[in-house]
């Protein structure tokens, strides 16, 4: 059978499918480390690298602003099929750790920690428009919400991993780690994702990427979509990146306390993204993520009133992330079937939108606290977030789950 445009391939049996998506999650948890092990190391990383720390957060910008460049990967994924990318994205990863490991001069990690980020941003609309097509839409929380744990996963187990690794072997070794093993992860999606036929190719007889865009942009479902997740990946990066200074300011908590507190929200997510799996399918995606937006809302709007004590602070700040990540994963789980037809280009313009968001949210987070401090902070976090439920509102008239 050939891979028609909007249509499903024939779906793979399903225990191979399992162990696919199993191997899948495990080096999509490999990506998703490299990409946060920064954050808590940076002190070492300078030190190792002789630059200051500013240079370190250079160069966490810089990873971050690789999954900006999805949005052009997206069209080429759909014209060349999914494993291959696949295998492209990991490929890079591995380039990149392995670069930086064996030449660690601060110019030479910073490019090479693009392109580790930008291994990513090729692996992961590949990823999610293969599962797509695999599994029914009735089953795709389920699945997509199992493919989440390795971001939750990359806080919970591979960062202390990767603690335990440069406490014993030295600043270097994490990246000669992860890039062995993201080799390994190679090896894996080549034996176990099978060839397609012919490319899950968009009809065009090359790739456009301007006709690409303009698909996207055609359909209203796809446009509200984006704008929803520009503006709730704008409104929680608002409340991230000044939580801790929120805290330190309010509770004078330690550096440790905060490193505590931060796991925390490694748990949040892992719960967040287990609901998902559990319930986002029996409620529907489309309610799911309108549902949990709204919850999310009211725990943004209420922070400074109840966040009076650390402890109500903390479980406050730990809802948020909950509802955040269950309302998230549902809106991914449910972007994959908005435009069937390119699922790998709608996919790639979601989380390039995404991370777009994420940088406005860190631009306008610092300003925001300066002015009003916390009651600011939630109350600007609860009023792009309830803009972004009007504009998913309605982008979604009109069109129904299957």
């Amino acid at each position: 059978m050939s891979n028609t445009p909007g249509m499903h391939r024939p779906q793979e049996p399903t225990t191979r499918l399992v162990i696919n998506i199993g191997v899948a999650a495990l080096c999509r948890l490999i990506l998703n480390t490299s990409r946060r092990f920064v954050y808590p190391f940076a002190p070492v990383l300078s030190r190792g690298l002789g630059v200051p720390l500013t240079a370190i957060t250079s160069l966490i910008a810089l990873n971050w602003a690789a999954g900006v460049m999805a949005v052009f990967i997206g069209p080429v994924t759909d014209r060349l099929g999914y494993r291959p990318m696949m295998i492209a994205g990991m490929t890079m990863a591995a380039v990149g750790l392995l670069v930086s490991g064996f030449l660690p001069i601060y110019a030479v990690v910073l490019v090479a920690l693009f392109l580790a980020g930008l291994g990513k941003s090729v692996f992961d609309p590949a990823l999610q428009a293969y599962i797509s097509e695999q599994v029914p839409y009735r089953h795709r929380g389920l699945a997509i919400g199992f493919l989440e744990y390795s971001w939750a996963g990359s806080a919970l187990l591979g960062i202390p991993a990767l603690a335990l690794v440069i406490d014993k072997f030295g600043w270097r070794s994490p990246f000669f780690l992860m890039g062995v093993l993201a080799l390994l992860g190679i090896a894996a999606l080549g034996v176990l994702i099978p060839k397609a036929k012919k490319a899950h190719a968009l009809p065009d007889s090359k790739i456009d990427l301007k006709a690409a865009w303009q698909r996207v942009l055609r359909k209203k479902a796809a446009r509200g979509a984006l704008a929803f997740i520009f503006l709730v990946s704008a409104a929680n990066d608002n409340l991230f990146v000044v939580y801790g200074a929120w805290m330190e300011k309010s509770f004078g908590m330690t550096i440790v306390a905060l490193g505590l507190g931060t796991s925390a929200i490694g748990l949040a997510e892992l719960l967040g993204e287990t609901m998902t799996a559990i319930l986002a399918d029996r409620i529907g995606l489309k309610r799911s993520v309108i549902v949990g937006l709204a919850v999310c809302i009211i725990f943004y709007a209420i922070l400074p009133f109840l966040g009076l004590t650390i402890t109500m602070a903390f479980v406050n700040l730990f809802l948020i992330f909950v509802t955040f990540e269950f309302m998230i994963v549902a809106s991914v789980s449910m972007a994959t079937e908005l435009l069937p037809e390119a699922r790998a280009t709608m996919m790639a313009t979601y989380l390039g939108a995404a991370g777009l968001g994420r940088v406005a949210g860190a631009l306008i987070g610092g300003p925001v606290w300066l002015i009003g401090g916390i009651l600011a902070t939630s109350m600007v976090s609860a009023f792009i977030s309830a803009l972004a439920l009007a504009t998913l509102i309605w982008g979604l008239q009109g069109w129904h789950e299957k």
